[in-house]
């Protein structure tokens, strides 16, 4: 009855989507130094609220652990992929944090990083994913309840928390006058000037003006 309650749960419809959601988030931020900025920042954007929706999906259950489960992600291995999207980030990493525990007491803002918080939820998505590919059901319902656990009480606040700033980063070029495209630019001129944007004039053909 325990192995067909195993292949019912960490084979189940939703848990291999989470899976493969996690398995393209960690190949996606191991990648990050291929990848310009502004296209590095605006796949975060999308894959961080999906990665949150997969994991609220998981249907909980109970564990009893016997065995502490073996870690995959090395010190080293959180150092590269924090440096990999610091250096997307850059003097944006920090924000200021506001569901923190006990900050209503602080006299002092509290700040967060970007990267930090992002390798944090790496490395607990990347131990699952590594778990998951051992094959071994038993190992993969331990990872699968460790990493629900741990979304529940750390990283899915981190996650909605940090998405913040990433949206912040996004868009803060797209709203600067002086960071605009050209053709953005010359639309506004033209809107300046006679009070109609050039998709308008051009579609309709205004005449006489």
């Amino acid at each position: 009855m325990r192995e067909e309650g195993l292949n019912s749960l960490v084979y189940s419809k939703n848990v291999i989507e989470f899976i493969t959601v996690a398995n393209e988030f960690c190949s996606f931020l191991e990648r990050a130094d291929e990848m310009e900025s502004a296209d590095f920042l605006g796949r975060l954007q999308k894959l961080l609220p999906f990665l949150y929706i997969k994991a609220s999906l998981v249907p909980e259950f109970e564990f009893e652990a016997d065995d502490d489960l073996e870690k995959y992600v090395t010190e080293v291995d959180y150092n590269i992929i924090q440096q990999k999207i610091a250096g997307h980030t850059g003097a944006g990493d920090d924000y200021q944090e506001v569901f923190v525990p006990g900050m209503q007491f602080s006299e002092t803002a509290l700040t967060a990083s970007i990267s930090e918080n992002v390798a944090d939820i790496y490395q607990d998505i990347k131990d699952l994913v590594m778990s998951f590919r051992t094959l071994n059901e038993e190992v993969m319902e331990q990872a699968l309840w460790e990493c629900q656990q741990n979304f529940v009480q750390i990283w899915g606040q981190k996650l909605v928390n940090c998405l913040r700033a990433v949206h912040s980063l996004v868009y803060a070029e797209k709203t600067d006058d002086d960071e605009l495209p050209r053709k953005g630019k010359q639309n506004i001129e033209s809107k300046k000037k006679d009070g109609k944007p050039d998709w308008l004039n051009d579609r309709f053909l205004f005449q006489g003006e």
